[in-house]
């Protein structure tokens, strides 16, 4: 019997409502897969199908995969998908009905899947237990978007009219499913819209931070206020403890949150000490962390670097992910700041030492013409010529490694160092390069010397003649003290006594650069040195003429030089060693690696050589002298000739 008006009026409001519930479905915030799991219970529910499911092709179009089911188990769901994929074929005996609908755009059905000898899902379809088959192409905008899948578990002849039906909610959930797409595309749109406009706020707050950073730290520039200004300004910004310090670990500059903070005072210090042993000084290094996971907290260190040199280094005690990114481009500013204003005092500093090393050059060379307004250029620069003066030549101690006082430019940090003791003194003493040392003229406590009219020459009548004043002994340990910690190397100071006339400091300082000759050739190191340290040698040292010491030397020393010369042997060299032990020829031996009868032949032959006998005191006094003379007369020659 045909159905009556009220059962088709129920099946289409039941049809309707499966309908509106899947348009309802598209606008609800739900996923797609519920949507397509929507599709096959509406399906099942419309049609009174045991199962069905929706299958989507994969990205390359090769495979279709069940995404939304109802009533199929997920193993079975698990089984299809991963080990009997349904591949979308091209006629062959044995395709899938889903893939002859996807492909061909037609519902394709099976009435009794057993009687179907090229079908291939016939042991998952006795476990899932269906009979029959019916696959219809989810079709929209004349695209097929994947298959509406429905079994049965018994037998079934799938009418016309039941085809066309299906097909007819085929369309429409395919219409849903495309909408659903659409929104969810939509959806991460916007999504991806909010993310890009939270970035760009985050940007635009990062960029006008980074504009404050610029502005503050530029302005510590403009206004000079050098690196204790970039040290308070970075704290001020990062709101944690800044420490500036030199390449060898001499604090420049610290400040703290709330203002400087004296560098002896700053908390950390000491362990500052320990981590900078783990550091190289690299300029592409940029801000590393250091510390992390040993005992005490981790700091964040920046080099500064001016002209590919590491000049300075910042720390910060705190970890790198406490930075974030504005820290991290402070710090990065800080550093360009901090290399710019040490490139500004260093600029000032050269400039500031030329003109020393030009003022000391002239007193030396006692032009006339530069004497006579000597005084007053000196008093531009702060030094009162009028006032006696010991000379101080520093000198860098030999390296270890070949090269490498040239390398690390000894005499400018030597120069650097001395003036830090120079600049807290009152007077203030000239320090100024000359060649590779360092000369100092000291000033000496007491009344301004009469006769200050510019350009006249000072006197003074009040230091005893003769004498170092104590605490020019003084200032050279000082200087010693602050080359020790500031720079690799170690020096050695002469010490001249008191120079009362413009006259006397070219004698002062060929005297004193001889002491320190003499002294580094005979392996002194790291010392002080006075006149008085060398005896005889003190005393030869000051005869305005070496010419006679060198004559003298070479009448008595030249057969052994020759013969050395020529047989390229060391009597010379012995001689010098086994008057050094007190003419012992067992600590001869053992000094010179030989056995004692080769000391003793060696002897013999000096002997031969120059017609004396080293056992008798005259004998032993003129070889003495003559090698005292060689070394004092050799180096007051080179005093002179530089």
């Amino acid at each position: 019997m045909g159905k009556s008006a009220a059962d088709r009026h129920a099946e289409l409001r039941t049809w309707l409502g499966g309908v509106a519930e899947l348009a309802e479905a598209v606008t609800s915030p739900g996923s797609v897969r519920s949507l397509l799991d929507l599709v096959a219970k509406t399906a099942c529910r419309l049609m009174g199908y045991d199962f069905c499911a929706v299958l989507l092709p994969d990205s390359r179009r090769e495979v279709l995969a069940i995404q939304g089911a109802c009533g199929l188990s997920p193993t079975y769901i698990a089984g299809v998908n991963a080990q009997h994929p349904v591949r979308i074929g091209s006629g062959h005996p044995g395709e899938a009905p889903s893939s002859r609908a996807f492909r061909t755009g037609r519902a394709v059905a099976l009435s009794d899947i057993s009687a179907e000898t090229d079908y291939a899902w016939g042991g998952v379809a006795d476990e899932q237990g269906y009979r029959s088959i019916i696959a219809v192409p989810l079709t929209t905008s004349g695209s097929c978007l994947g298959t509406l899948t429905c079994y049965r578990a018994e037998v079934h002849r799938f009418s016309e009219d039941e085809q066309e039906l299906l097909t007819t909610l085929a369309n429409q959930a395919a219409i849903a499913i495309e909408t659903a797409r659409l929104r969810e595309r939509e959806r991460r749109t916007i999504g991806e819209l909010r993310q890009l406009n939270d970035s760009l706020r985050e940007q635009h707050a990062l960029l006008r931070r980074t504009g404050d950073i610029h502005r503050q730290l530029t302005e510590v520039a403009l206004r000079g206020e050098g690196v204790d200004g970039v040290a308070r300004a970075l704290a001020a910004l990062l709101g944690r403890p800044v420490l500036f310090e030199d390449p060898y670990g001499s604090p420049l500059a610290a400040a703290g949150p709330d203002g400087a903070v004296p560098c002896d005072r700053f908390d950390g210090i000491e362990r500052i000490a320990t981590l900078r042993q783990s550091i190289t000084d690299d300029p592409a290094a940029g801000t590393v962390e250091v510390g992390a996971g040993a005992a005490g907290r981790p700091w964040v260190t920046s080099p500064v670097v001016l002209d590919k040199d590491v000049v300075a280094r910042m720390w910060i005690p705190c970890e790198s992910t406490e930075l974030g990114p504005l820290g991290r481009r402070a710090i990065e500013h800080a550093a360009v700041v901090a290399a710019l204003e040490m490139l500004r005092g260093r600029t000032a500093v050269e400039v500031e030492w030329r003109l020393r090393g030009e003022l000391l050059t002239d007193l030396l060379a006692q032009s006339p013409a530069a004497l006579a307004t000597i005084v007053a250029r000196a008093g531009r620069l702060g030094h009162d010529l009028h006032r006696p003066h010991a000379v101080l030549v520093v000198r860098a101690d030999s390296a270890s490694e070949p090269d490498q006082n040239r390398r690390i430019d000894a005499p400018r940090q030597v120069l650097s160092a001395v003036h830090t003791v120079a600049s807290g003194q009152s007077p203030r003493p000239l320090a100024a390069r000359h060649g590779d040392d360092v000369v100092v003229l000291w000033p000496l406590d007491g009344p301004a010397i009469d006769g200050s009219a510019q350009g006249s020459a000072p006197t003074r009548t009040d230091v005893a003649p003769g004498t170092v004043a104590p605490e020019t002994v003084a200032a050279a340990d000082a200087i010693r003290g602050s080359v020790a910690r500031t720079a690799p190397v170690t020096v050695t100071v002469a010490v001249s006594r008191p120079c009362t006339d413009l006259a006397e400091y070219p004698a002062a300082f060929r005297t004193a650069r001889g002491m320190l000759t003499l002294t580094q050739l005979r392996g002194g190191r790291d010392r002080t040195v006075e006149l008085g340290d060398l005896g005889v040698h003190g005393l030869l040292l000051q005869l305005e003429d070496p010419s006679e010491l060198l004559r003298f030397a070479d009448r008595t020393l030249s057969p052994i030089l020759d013969y050395d010369r020529r047989r390229g042997t060391r009597l010379l060299h012995t001689l010098r060693t086994y008057l050094a032990h007190e003419l012992s020829t067992t600590r001869t031996a053992e000094a010179l690696f030989v056995h004692p009868n080769t000391v003793s032949l060696r002897l013999k032959r000096i002997e031969d050589l120059l017609d004396v006998n080293v056992a008798q005191p005259d004998s032993l006094l003129q070889l003495t002298a003559a090698l005292a003379a060689a070394d004092v007369g050799g180096t007051a020659h080179l005093a002179q000739s530089l």
